[in-house]
């Protein structure tokens, strides 16, 4: 994995702006801490740094390739997992290689095959490719949208960038947010809308999106959505379908020249990917696979038992160790550092974001990166396969409204009386606006089109929530994560399924469940679903509510003239009474007030201004 960015303008004279392109290179030092490149032609420069993990040696970029007489030049960010496949395809259609990188790979696929390049890569990208006849500019993000690619259109003029900061590096954009941003902010976040940049007129490539760039306009076209199917097999022939799709997704992901570990908190997905790694290693005469889980200090004490986390980790992720015979590494976090590593992950997610979600993480990935570069890890299998609550009450699912924010109330009291007063319904709109576009069969029943409106609502929404995190936290770091679950093949494979073979036996991921058991231990397999862990501690709690209510008397602060003073004090004095999260499944009142302390570090850090 890397970052990459890039600058298209036939009026600049870039060899004079080697001061921008190089802050703009900085920004992305933490994606690619190992090497650094910049490509100068005319009207464009691309930018990479390099985190190396397939042939390390050869694989510099940008990566400059001919073929007859044409010359193309990619700045890339990824892993292509059916790179064989397509190279030999390539070969066949004349391309030579230099190297064994995906990368040169991708870029020989568009010198073959244009834009239609996208539709044969298996894997997670955003990249850029100059072509010096054409004295054009491909853009291309994976379907699944794992990997991100903002841009920033101007007149006559266009900068991308993996993270927005890359953006902001250029003094041709400046830190403004408008009404839009700020109802994102406080309305949507830490989900954000697909394609939004939150400053103002920055925007991001969909997933499944490509763009060609001339020098006057960006033309987009949509490469992959949600397409409804006809599901014909039986529940054993999709039992056996499901686990040969998980399976070959895993071992396509395990390939890398630098060492791999898999993320492993007992759960049901991180068990599987562990256990086919194990499986793997074990056929290929490799050493035991390494695993990791996350804990935080004393919460074995102060642990709370809820509908979203009726169990902790600490017992299943034993089982599961014992079951496979991995290496198994323990982290524990302090409540102190989680606090302090608020302002970091802001900086790492260019946005307030999951909070402590997201801060835990992290730390976390700091640690895996002492002795790894590759870790795979089991996002994404609970809104493929309706693993969440939300999915099994009827209540919920039939609710007019995001499932992991039923309700806006507790934003709306936290800021002053008439600020944004559009922001419940520009959420209303959202959320409509994702089910109208949603793609179904005629035959769907009542309960199988809404199945389909859920899925896409987890797809386009919380799960690239979760993604944006796992990228950005990551990768912050220094450490590339994998999602098998993110396999194109999987998802439309799990779009397709009726809900009574998706749920088996009534149950969350039912059938993953069954498609896997006999291979895991029953334990892990008839588990409750649990997410990502939080902490507990009193001591956290109290570390945010001091720090809040430093913030609400600080007349400085860009949030005096935006929040309530009341309304966040409520949320300090009585903490208890949040009875539903501010969004998805752990973010109550200590997680409020860490969002709040992110709102004031990223307003000031960015010095961000408001236009409304």
């Amino acid at each position: 994995m890397c970052g990459i960015a890039g600058w298209f303008d036939k009026s600049v004279k870039f060899r004079e702006q080697e001061k921008i392109i190089d802050n703009m290179s900085k920004t992305l030092e933490r994606r690619g801490p190992d090497d650094s490149g910049v490509y100068i032609h005319s009207s464009v420069c691309l930018i990479h740094r390099r985190l190396a993990v397939i042939d390390p040696e050869n694989g510099k970029q940008p990566m400059l390739k001919k073929h007859n007489n044409r010359t193309c030049t990619i700045a890339y960010n990824g892993e292509l997992y059916n790179t064989s496949e397509i190279r030999e395809e390539l070969i066949s259609n004349g391309y030579g290689f230099d190297t064994k990188t995906d990368t040169e790979v991708v870029l020989a696929s568009y010198m073959c095959w244009g834009d239609k390049c996208v539709e044969k890569l298996n894997g997670i990208f955003a990249f850029g490719i100059y072509d010096e006849d054409k004295r054009t500019l491909f853009l291309a993000r994976d379907r699944i949208g794992v990997k991100p690619l903002f841009f920033y259109e101007y007149d006559n003029g266009l900068l991308f960038g993996s993270e927005i900061k890359t953006l902001l590096a250029n003094p041709l954009v400046k830190p403004v947010i408008d009404e839009q941003g700020l109802m994102e902010l406080l309305f949507v976040s830490p989900g954000r809308t697909l394609g939004q940049g939150i400053y103002k007129n920055i925007k991001e490539l969909l997933p499944g999106e490509c763009a060609f760039y001339d020098g006057n306009r960006i033309s987009r076209r949509r490469y992959f959505t949600l397409k409804a199917r006809e599901h014909t097999s039986d529940i054993t022939q999709s039992m056996n379908e499901v686990r040969e799709l998980l399976t070959d997704s895993v071992e396509r992901q395990l390939i890398s020249d630098v060492p791999l570990c898999c993320f492993l908190s007992g759960g049901l997905d991180s068990s599987i990917i562990s256990y086919i790694a194990s499986e793997y290693n074990k056929r290929n005469n490799l050493k035991p696979i390494d695993t990791y889980s996350v804990d935080y200090v004393d919460n074995a004490k102060y642990f709370q038992k809820s509908l979203f986390q009726p169990t902790p980790d600490s017992e299943f992720i034993g089982i599961m160790v014992n079951a496979i015979s991995s290496h198994h590494h323990n982290v524990v976090i302090d409540n102190t550092d989680l606090f302090y590593a608020l302002e970091k992950a802001v900086d790492a997610r260019d946005f307030p974001g999951m909070v402590d979600v997201d801060s835990s993480l992290l730390l976390f990935c700091g640690k895996i990166k002492e002795d790894f570069t590759v870790g795979v890890s089991g996002e994404c299998a609970d809104e493929l396969f309706g693993g969440y609550p939300w999915y099994h009450n009827k209540d919920i699912l039939f609710e007019d409204c995001f499932p992991w924010s039923r309700s806006l109330d507790i934003r709306r009291s936290i800021l002053k009386k008439g600020f944004l007063p559009k922001g419940e319904e520009y959420v209303r709109e959202k959320y409509l606006d994702t089910c109208r576009n949603t793609d179904k069969l005629p035959t769907d029943s009542k309960l199988d089109s809404r199945m389909r409106e859920m899925f896409s609502l987890n797809f386009y929404w919380f799960m690239q929530t979760l993604l944006d995190r796992k990228d950005r936290m990551s990768m912050y770091n220094g450490l590339e994560v994998r999602v098998p679950f993110c396999d194109y093949r999987i998802t439309e494979y799990a779009y397709n399924l009726p809900w009574n073979i998706k749920a088996l036996n009534g149950r969350e991921k039912g059938i993953v469940r069954e498609a896997f058991r006999g291979y895991l231990p029953d334990s892990i397999i008839d588990r409750k679903k649990s997410p990502y862990p939080k902490t507990h501690n009193p001591l956290y709690f109290k570390l945010c509510a001091d720090k809040v209510t430093e913030i609400l008397s600080d007349k400085t602060s860009p949030l005096y003239e935006i929040l309530d003073k009341d309304g966040v004090q409520a949320i300090i004095d009585y903490p208890d009474k949040i009875s539903s999260p501010w969004y998805g499944q752990l973010m109550k009142a200590p997680q409020i007030l860490a969002y709040i302390i992110q709102l004031d570090c990223w307003f000031r850090k960015n010095n961000v201004s408001v236009e409304i």
